[in-house]
Order: C-alpha cells, then structure tokens, then sequence
C-alpha cells in the first residue's frame, strides 16, 4: 500500500492579468492579448465552480450522469488595484479627463491568472484565458486610531475558451506530468491554451 502525503496550501501568490485584442467585429481572439500585467496585491481568492448534472435514462433506467461546469467565479480580495485597469474592466468611457461609468456597455475580456504556493516549495500556476470582471466592491470608511486594512473585491467570471468548454489551464508541482525547467515568470510570459506552446516558452528559456 502506497501513503501519499501532498502539500498544503501555504499562500496566494501574484495576480497576473492581460487584456484580450478583440477580433474587427468585436468577438474574443484566443490568439491575441496584450501584455500581461502583475500585481502582488492578493490578500484571498475564493473560487466558486458552479456543476451542472443530468441524468439520461434509457429502458427504464439510469444509464448515465452528465456533469458539466457551467460557469467559474473567484472572488479576489486586494489590497489595492489600478484604477485605470477597473475603470477598463468596467468598460467605463475613460475621457480627456473625465471618467464616466454607469452606461450600457460590453465590457471587455482579459485572462486572469493566479499563483498557489505550497509547503515543500510546491505551486500551481492556473490561467483563466476568458474572462470578464462580473462585479467590484468600492467600500471606504473613515480612519481611525490605528492603520485598518481596506480591501476591494473583483469577481471575475471566467467563460469556455475552447469548442470543448474549458475554462482553465493549469501545472501543479506535485503532478508528474509538471514540465520541467518551468519557472512562474515562463507560465504568465502569456495566456496558455496549449502543451505546445509550453514547449516553446521552456525551449526559448533555455
């Protein structure tokens, strides 16, 4: 009998983001996206996955049970955030010197990524290609005595970047199929859809 003893979480690391180039027509392209942006501004990321089942019946019985995930949610706590890039997720029309926020509007999508550290100097490294800020907090209040923390939370909604639904792509240390030479800095050089293109990045690397 084999005792498996993994790793506990020991804490978030950095929040990586990068802004998606849409298509003319204003649809998402998985080829195209900015340049990936870093915050280490994490206090907590609460991940909601939302299952869907369905059971088929065939001859009077059970033949199966279909699960899908309908839809992604992390809840990410900062400490601070730049205003420019919520006012952008937003879709709030940045003018001259005005910013105007409230109208109708498509907001725009972006890849969200995120960093798990683990004791043993273990990590995952998880990209979410589709994303769109769902809703943010913006809660102040008045200073007192002492220092108090005043955090924001952005819910960001991530969507299926593929034909077959997903909505994330990870590498976690303890698996062993982790790629080997992989540094955190190669996995968010860009958003990820492919083991090819994370052969490339170990590849250029070296």
């Amino acid at each position: 009998m084999k005792t498996k003893k993994p790793m506990l979480k020991e804490t978030v690391g950095a929040l990586y983001y990068a802004f998606n180039t849409p298509k003319e027509n204003g649809d998402f392209d998985i080829t195209t996206y900015e340049e990936t942006l870093k915050a280490n501004v994490v206090k907590n990321i609460g991940t909601n996955e939302n299952m869907e089942s369905v059971v088929v019946r065939a001859s009077g019985q059970d033949y199966e049970t279909v699960s899908q995930n309908s839809s992604i949610e992390q809840a990410v706590e900062v400490a601070a955030f730049d205003p420019g890039d919520v006012a952008r997720m937003r879709a709030d029309k940045i003018g001259k010197y005005l910013v105007k926020s409230g109208a109708p509007s498509k907001r725009p999508f972006f890849a969200f990524g995120k960093v798990v550290k683990k004791t043993g100097g273990a990590v995952e490294y998880v990209w979410y290609p589709k994303c769109q800020l769902a809703e943010n907090t913006d809660d102040i209040a008045t200073s007192e005595d002492t220092f108090n923390e005043q955090n924001d939370t952005l819910t960001i909604k991530a969507f299926s970047f593929d034909k077959e639904g997903n909505k994330s792509v990870r590498v976690n240390s303890e698996m062993s199929n982790f790629p080997e030479g992989l540094t955190e800095e190669m996995f968010f050089t860009k958003p990820l859809t492919s083991d090819d293109e994370i052969e490339d990045l170990i590849t250029e690397g070296a």
